[in-house]
């Protein structure tokens, strides 16, 4: 029994030094004594190796024969980039603007990642928009997005996760095969002591490879639709930037015109600030209107009622 025992310890080891070896390089030495104890995390050579694997290229790589600008094209076009944009629009037309960017996201193949819509105490509205449209489609979806309203402001964002991205696929490849070498061992194992522990090993294997493949999902789902900001808000008038004029005659012209639209501008918001508070100004002119009353009151001998009036000179005797 003993020897049975230390049979399956010396294989057991024997496997794991082996795995240890497999998560190397393709050069590398395959004779390393590790430790029993080793976590079988991929090292930092793995994604190359991994690239030469799936066909000699690496990240896009096409060999020696490729030109450097050659070279650098096939990159930017298999790189693992995630596009994000964020987009802030006007409009006059509210319910006609929503309209069209519901449409055009439909049409791109996209969807709402999150939506919210709110209205303002002078009644205008603001729309909040996550929109998540394919990788391949981004850039036309922002050019006709931004022609559906009055575009202010406009940014985009890209981050290459591609060195990310295969490294956690390698070390998801090192767990799989650390799984299979695992589950093989326990078919193996006799004495309660070993089945315990290598259950143990193949459950954090499992939680492993459970957490690098949620990784990847996540880098898939990010790369393959990419994410837009759209801020959308609606309002009396559009504003626009206007070319300085050359002439003086155009400038003063410019200027009457920007001050007159200043006035009327500003008259607006005196006749709707009034129309807010009209009760307040009820009020105070009631408030003026009596103290008016009691200054005049006492100019001219005003007395409260209930009082006697007194002479300010009595009858002599």
């Amino acid at each position: 029994m003993k020897k049975r025992i230390g049979g399956i310890f010396l294989a057991a080891a024997l496997v794991l030094s082996l795995l240890t070896a497999c998560g190397g390089s393709a050069g590398g030495s395959s004779g390393s004594k590790n430790s029993a104890a080793a976590d079988f995390s991929a090292p930092t050579d793995m994604a190359p190796a991994a690239a030469e694997d799936s066909g000699g290229t690496e990240y896009g790589f096409t060999g020696e024969s490729a030109s450097a600008g050659g070279a650098q094209e096939d990159v930017l076009r298999d790189a693992k980039m995630i596009r994000t944009a964020n987009l802030e629009m006007e409009t006059t037309a509210f319910d006609e603007a929503v309209e069209g960017l519901n449409r055009l996201t439909k049409e791109m193949g996209g969807y709402y990642e999150d939506s919210s819509l709110r209205t303002g105490g002078s009644g205008y509205r603001w729309a909040d928009y996550t929109v998540r449209v394919p990788a391949e489609r981004f850039d036309e979806f922002l050019t006709r997005a931004g022609a559906l309203c009055n575009l202010t402001w406009r940014s985009e964002r890209a981050e290459n996760v591609t060195e990310a991205y295969y490294d956690t696929e390698g070390r998801l490849k090192t767990q799989q095969i650390k799984l299979e070498r695992l589950q093989e061992l326990l078919s193996r194992a006799e004495a309660m002591e070993d089945i315990i522990t290598i259950e143990s090993a193949i459950s954090e294997t499992e939680y492993q490879i459970e957490s690098l493949s949620g990784t990847l999902r996540r880098y898939d789902a990010l790369v393959d639709f990419a994410t837009v900001s759209v801020n959308l808000q609606e309002v009396y008038k559009l504003s626009s930037v206007e070319e300085a004029p050359d002439s003086f005659s155009a400038r003063m012209g410019s200027a009457f015109t920007a001050g007159w639209a200043a006035f009327a501008a500003g008259m607006e918001n005196l006749a709707v600030g009034l129309a807010y508070s009209w009760m307040w100004l009820l009020v105070l002119a009631v408030i003026a209107v009596a103290v008016i009353r009691v200054i005049r009151g006492k100019k001219r001998g005003f007395h409260w009622p209930g009082r006697k009036k007194t002479d300010d000179n009595p009858p002599q005797t």
